[in-house]
């Protein structure tokens, strides 16, 4: 398995599987070009012999440097449950933690159980941003502190 950062051409890559691995969703608008063109030095790919396994764009906020966000993660459905996400969170939080970071947030739908696990199994905390989204759109809030974390 090979990790390394996103380039502009990988957007294509996830672009075309999307919305298939979030079963059928609408996503692409989520996840625009933009990330893979202004953020590469904080989202990665792992792909094995050139097929794509998992991705995380995240990056370093300007308004609180100190903090980074991760914004969009998948994984292949068929290599789910195989440590892949948790490889590319680590490879994240050494990535930021050496640009300065202490912390990290990113947010989930409430109905997004498998996400809310897994990162209650990786260390953040969790709690509820009422009208996060506007109004009636809560969203479930992660926060990690990995400044000590080596």
């Amino acid at each position: 398995m090979e990790i390394r950062n996103v380039v502009v051409d990988d957007y294509y890559k996830v672009f075309d599987v999307l919305n298939e691995w979030w079963g059928g969703r609408q996503m692409t608008h989520l996840l625009p070009r933009l990330f893979f063109e202004h953020f590469q030095t904080t989202s990665f790919i792992a792909q094995d012999n050139g097929s794509l396994s998992c991705f995380l764009v995240g990056f370093v906020s300007q308004t609180y440097p100190m903090e980074a966000y991760i914004h969009f993660v998948g994984v292949n459905p068929s290599l789910r449950k195989n440590g892949l996400a948790k490889q590319l969170y680590e490879k994240f939080f050494a990535t930021v933690r050496n640009m300065g970071c202490h912390t990290v947030s990113c947010i989930t739908s409430p109905v997004n159980e498998v996400s809310i696990a897994f990162h209650q199994r990786m260390g953040f905390s969790v709690s509820i941003g009422v009208d996060y989204a506007g109004p009636g759109q809560d969203r479930i809030l992660f926060y990690k502190d990995i400044a000590s974390e080596i």
